[in-house]
């Protein structure tokens, strides 16, 4: 019982480190900018894996030199709450919850009426605000885990407690992937419409953000008539979006 006890003193100190440590990387990002995201290191070793080569196209830039149709188009598009909410928007999660159980039922009952008993995992709906995004891309890995989603909620609050909004914002725009290698509004600018972050047009910025959720699905598939379509609505609006 004494070793045991240990070894949960142990997992317990550890565990206090490790927050540590995340908020000391948080609260250095006051000043200065990531290198790189977990997310990023990731992905790009994924694609080396397979493909013996290093795609990283990445370049950052200020927030004075991203288009506001494009921090409009992002906030419209993933998260309209962003200046309302400490990070993590309660409302949101509880409808996608509801969503993700109601889509796994149909999907047990579909199996169910084609008799092989094997149901189609059905597309998860995230409900993440773009903090709780960050925060998942800046240090943890892609599983979905109860323990990895709590982390993620830390995290986020971290990210709250430290960083502006403004900052979170500039941080997001800088790392988000949008293709395959491409990573940040200034590499995304230059891959798609040759031209710099700062000088994207409204439907520029508002296809750039559609392309978001599935960015290496849409970078194939640039005729989209979803991409073209969504992207009108999202130019639409774009000029609620309040920005920090």
């Amino acid at each position: 019982m004494k070793a045991f006890g240990r070894w949960c003193l142990l997992l317990v100190c550890a565990a206090i480190c490790l927050q540590v440590f995340f908020a000391m990387r948080i609260a250095s990002m006051t000043v200065m900018a990531p290198e790189s995201t977990s997310f990023e290191r990731s992905q790009v070793w994924q694609v080396f894996s397979h493909q013996g080569r290093l795609p990283w196209r990445q370049s950052w830039v200020d927030q004075d030199r991203i288009s506001p149709s494009l921090k409009r188009a992002v906030l419209a598009s993933e998260d309209s709450a962003f200046t309302q909410h400490q990070g993590i928007w309660w409302s949101s999660l509880e409808k996608a919850w509801g969503k993700n159980a109601k889509a796994k039922a149909q999907a047990e009952r579909r199996a169910q009426r084609q008799g092989d008993g094997k149901p189609v995992e059905p597309k998860i709906v995230g409900g993440s605000t773009i903090t709780q995004q960050l925060a998942k891309n800046l240090f943890l890995s892609g599983e979905r885990t109860l323990l990895r989603k709590a982390q993620e909620m830390v995290l986020t609050l971290g990210l709250e407690a430290f960083l502006s909004k403004r900052r979170i914002l500039e941080i997001y725009l800088n790392s988000v992937e949008w293709g395959e290698g491409v990573f940040g509004a200034e590499a995304a600018a230059q891959h798609y419409f040759r031209k710099p972050a700062s000088a994207l047009s409204a439907w520029e910025s508002a296809r750039l953000a559609v392309m978001l959720p599935r960015p290496r699905y849409f970078e194939q598939r640039p005729q989209s008539p979803y991409l073209a379509s969504r992207a009108e609505v999202i130019v639409g609006r774009m000029n609620d979006a309040v920005l920090p």
